[in-house]
């Protein structure tokens, strides 16, 4: 698919797209408006070179991270469509497939969407060492492909995967994919048809900024080995932290709380997080049922995670104009009162991932007692090890792919 770039004129509403110079050299990490949602996307182009740039997921039990980068890929084909690089500056952006409209029901208009044969442009692939210590080794996007571990399927889904060779003397290939786009608020959905289960996995859907965790990290989707109930968790600077009286009023949340603060720092990388009270938002639950949507809502006033299951789809999102206060209780909120999202996050890529073992799902393996994990792996699997299973049982991981019919972003328009 190609690269359009264009000067157009939308009920007054101007995208503006400033480059100066490469990714990393932008002036500021706040952009045009005072406010979120007055902010146009800080984005790069959608196939030019640049640095993926990620976190560490690390765990100390529930959750994530530290820094890395790498070096871009090299453009290569998918599904006959040949990514290229364009050199845009000072220009207005219409992002391939976005419709450049607002929705008189929806203020927020698609800036970003990912699906079908087009799926993979856009994300460059993360090949080098694991950060969160996992069995894994993650591949560039010709491996991937070449191995069928990326690929479209009849229903013209993105599927995923993990390699599934009987034995491995390493590590067991795997992908992780990037956002080239970064974000600034939003609204971000995933509608996926299913997620990587089973022991030795660690899937995640999630958004994370500049020099973590000083950009902030949103853990939208995630979990480990049998688990049943979707983890939501952030991570942040020292200062942002959850208030204690949630169940009460507009606070009121899907989910049990695991943790107040924030910053990875003094929480052991943990941060704050939140997790599911049902079944059917993670790992076999959510398969059976055909999946669902998550829908992650960050403005000024908090950030909102939602999930709604295959057959109670809001259709405002359907319909390509979501409308977030129709959606009632959120799974899980993150309130600007005591962490701002303007202070605490900002310039986020996209990241879809699946590690094997690593610091979480390893340091997990011997434990019970989880949603879903009500039998250890150690005893389940009848192996002493996460790594010893991940490389003798490559059957086991039949069930460790993601089918993703899209991701979109969404974001309220600057008024000029």
């Amino acid at each position: 698919m190609g690269c359009k770039t264009a000067v157009v004129v939308l009920y007054s509403v101007l995208l503006i797209r400033h480059v100066a110079g490469t990714m990393w050299n932008k002036k500021s990490h706040r952009f045009y408006g005072k406010s979120i949602e007055d902010n146009i996307k800080t984005r790069d182009d959608m196939h030019s070179r640049c640095p993926v740039k990620v976190s560490s997921k690390t765990c100390g039990g529930n959750g994530s991270v530290s820094t890395g980068a790498r070096q871009p890929t090299s453009a290569v084909s998918v599904s006959g469509m040949s990514t290229k690089a364009y050199t845009t500056t000072d220009t207005i952006r219409i992002s391939p497939g976005a419709t450049p409209t607002l929705s008189s029901a929806s203020v927020f208009q698609l800036e970003e969407s990912w699906s079908g044969n087009n799926f993979f442009l856009g994300w460059n692939f993360w090949d080098s060492d694991d950060p969160t210590h996992g069995s894994v080794e993650y591949v560039d996007q010709p491996t991937a492909q070449a191995n069928n571990l990326v690929s479209m399927n009849a229903a013209g889904n993105a599927v995923i995967g993990v390699e599934t060779t009987p034995q491995v003397a390493g590590n067991r290939r795997s992908v992780r994919i990037t956002s080239s786009s970064s974000f600034t608020g939003g609204i971000f959905i995933l509608d996926a048809v299913h997620v990587p289960t089973g022991c030795g996995t660690w899937p995640a859907f999630w958004t994370v900024g500049l020099n973590w965790p000083a950009g902030g990290e949103i853990d939208i989707v995630e979990g480990v080995n049998d688990n049943a109930n979707n983890q939501v968790t952030l991570h942040t600077n020292p200062g942002c932290t959850l208030p204690l009286d949630f169940g009460t009023g507009n606070l009121t949340v899907g989910s049990s709380v695991l943790g107040s603060n924030c910053a990875a720092a003094e929480t052991g990388n943990s941060g704050c997080g939140m997790q599911a009270n049902n079944a059917n938002t993670f790992g076999p639950g959510f398969n059976n049922n055909g999946g669902g949507v998550y829908a992650s809502y960050w403005r000024d006033t908090g950030i909102n995670v939602y999930f709604f299951p295959r057959n109670a789809i809001p259709s405002d999102i359907t319909a390509g104009a979501p409308t977030p206060a129709q959606w009632g209780t959120p799974m899980a909120t993150f309130p600007a009162s005591q962490c701002p999202p303007s202070q605490f996050f900002y310039n986020h890529n996209i990241v879809i991932d699946t590690t094997l073992c690593g610091d979480w799902a390893s340091g997990v393996w011997g434990t019970s007692g989880a949603p879903g994990q009500e039998q250890s792996c150690a005893q389940r699997t009848g192996v002493s090890t996460c790594e010893e299973f991940v490389r003798n049982n490559g059957s086991a991981f039949q069930q460790a792919y993601w089918e993703i019919s899209s991701v979109k972003v969404y974001q309220s328009s600057r008024q000029p």
